[in-house]
């Protein structure tokens, strides 16, 4: 009888341990995940900041200055003050977007790609620079695949780069201000839409 008595107590001593073994483990699993949902979200935080940092970064040029030599546009599609609707998606918020047409002009407008000169990231196919945005240009156009050196400023680190060609065409380009579709903000003087990147507003 006391040797059962024994036992029991035995099992009960090894029942109780192997509990508080499984609670530990349990704990830890749950300190493990909780420390991983921790990181993953200082993770997406940090990315969300650096996004909005770089996005913030990026100034785009509004004053409106023409460069030197551009000819406006005898019979344009568009007229100047005509509201368009923009097909164009060079950045966020402007596909889709209402514009008014501040100016037309004739000219060759180029697709390029560039290192900005203050340090940021390579800029591929930008579109749109101008014959007259580009350093000693003269009037004949460039190939595909010419090194020229850019005078726009459209955005920081773009005047004074050196760019590659990678499309050119003959056309009437705009500059327009638009409601950013996104933000709801009004974007004052954009350089450069081509025709073929408007169209017209369809009556109700």
């Amino acid at each position: 009888m006391r040797q059962r008595k024994m036992l029991m107590s035995l099992f009960s001593l090894s029942a109780a341990a192997l509990l508080a073994a499984c609670s530990t483990d349990t704990n830890t699993e749950e300190a493990s995940v909780g420390s991983e949902s921790v990181s993953m979200e200082s993770m997406v935080e940090e990315s969300s900041s650096s996004s909005s940092e770089g996005m913030g970064d990026m100034v785009h040029d509004d004053s409106g200055v023409i460069p030197d030599g551009l000819m406006e546009a005898e019979n344009p599609t568009y007229k100047v003050g005509e509201s368009v609707i923009m097909q164009a998606g060079h950045m966020e918020g402007m596909e889709g977007a209402e514009a008014t047409i501040v100016g037309a002009f004739d000219t060759i407008a180029y697709e390029v790609s560039y290192d900005p000169t203050n340090g940021d990231p390579r800029v591929e196919n930008h579109q749109w620079v101008i014959q007259e945005e580009i350093m000693d240009a003269g009037t004949d156009p460039f190939g595909v695949g010419s090194e020229v050196m850019l005078e726009a400023e459209h955005t920081e680190g773009m005047s004074g780069a050196t760019a590659t060609i990678d499309a050119a065409e003959t056309t009437t380009v705009y500059m327009v201000d638009y409601i950013d579709t996104v933000t709801g903000e009004t974007i004052k003087n954009h350089k450069w839409v081509t025709e073929q990147e408007l169209s017209p507003i369809e009556e109700p």
